[in-house]
């Protein structure tokens, strides 16, 4: 897998912000995993534009840290009350120990995944919790098939190697916690057909946003065939009643740092 990751992703926060809710509203349910408590010291990890920090930060001190600047931005704009700053989930430092970890969404932009659960070690106090959902094993295959296949027609030979995605097993990702001294208390990998806004505009959307990384060199027409191909293989799975869904499957998993 190509080793760049989400943190030189161009990412384009009005459209994330805009069309593609559902990622931080899937999210909440996460939170009543996170349980925060008043007082406490948390970190949402990957926060985007800001609205789980918010609803974090109920009664617990709370900060967000994103990589991509632009996201930051519109952050602070959205929760000018709250503290944003830009840092990389692979290396992030902060001057007080947290009493949890907590990211949606975020993990499988990230394929360094060792070096991360390093940094959300580091952090944590003894007893602290790390909390996440992120894509597991599957998810979105379609989709990934269906893009090299489009690639392919049009004489992209390399695709799979513009995959910036980890989708790891839950058994592979919990291995890799247990090695940094967390112990895993609950893991869940679980499928979740997700709905993408604006009817016929969904699937082209959901690509624009989240897809850059396989148009690269590409011309605005052949990025056009693209997304045109893409529509056509998978209208007859993922395409219902006026509407594209995306065929997720998410892991979920809470950890605590007891060594």
């Amino acid at each position: 897998m190509n080793q760049t990751s989400v943190s030189n992703y161009d990412w384009n926060s009005s459209l994330y912000q805009e069309k593609h809710a559902f990622v931080w509203k899937y999210g909440e349910n996460l939170l009543q995993i996170l349980n925060p408590q008043p007082n406490e010291r948390i970190l949402d990890l990957g926060c985007g534009t800001g609205q789980l920090t918010a609803k974090i930060a109920g009664g617990a001190e709370v900060i967000g840290i994103d990589s991509a600047p632009e996201m930051i931005e519109q952050a602070r704009q959205n929760y000018p009350q709250l503290k944003f700053q830009v840092a990389d989930a692979k290396n992030f430092h902060l001057s007080q120990p947290l009493d949890a970890v907590f990211s949606n969404a975020v993990l499988h932009w990230i394929p360094q995944a060792d070096n991360v659960i390093n940094s959300i070690s580091k952090s944590l106090k003894i007893n602290g919790r790390f909390i996440a959902e992120f894509g597991g094993k599957g998810n979105v295959e379609s989709i990934i098939k269906a893009l090299y296949n489009a690639l392919e027609n049009i004489g992209v030979k390399n695709a799979p190697n513009l995959n910036l995605w980890y989708f790891p097993s839950i058994g592979e990702y919990a291995l890799k916690l247990e090695k940094q001294g967390f112990e895993v208390t609950y893991s869940y990998l679980f499928s979740r057909s997700t709905l993408l806004q604006d009817k016929d505009a969904g699937l082209a959307n959901w690509i624009k946003m989240f897809c850059g990384n396989f148009f690269q060199g590409l011309s605005e027409e052949q990025k056009i065939m693209v997304i045109q191909d893409v529509e056509k293989q998978l209208k007859p799975k993922l395409y219902q009643e006026g509407n594209w869904f995306a065929d997720y499957k998410r892991i979920q998993i809470k950890a605590i740092k007891i060594g």
